[in-house]
């Protein structure tokens, strides 16, 4: 194969999986609750989510991209 088309097909594959890793869609495993993104403006459901159950187990995970 010429220089040209390896570059061209490696390009289509990092193009094609960045697409389904943003669009292919993400599933949990059953019986575990669906994933949720919050905004900063509200934050209400996820106090009343966190609040509901004293008795259990919490963990909060916040990552910030810098």
């Amino acid at each position: 194969m010429k220089r040209k088309t390896i570059i061209l097909l490696m390009a289509v594959a990092v193009a094609a999986g960045a697409l389904f890793y943003f669009y292919g869609g993400h599933a949990t495993p059953k019986g575990q609750q669906a994933l949720v993104s919050f905004s900063s403006g509200d934050l209400t459901s996820l106090k009343s989510n966190f609040n509901g159950s004293p008795s259990s187990v919490r963990v909060l995970l916040m990552l910030s991209p810098t």
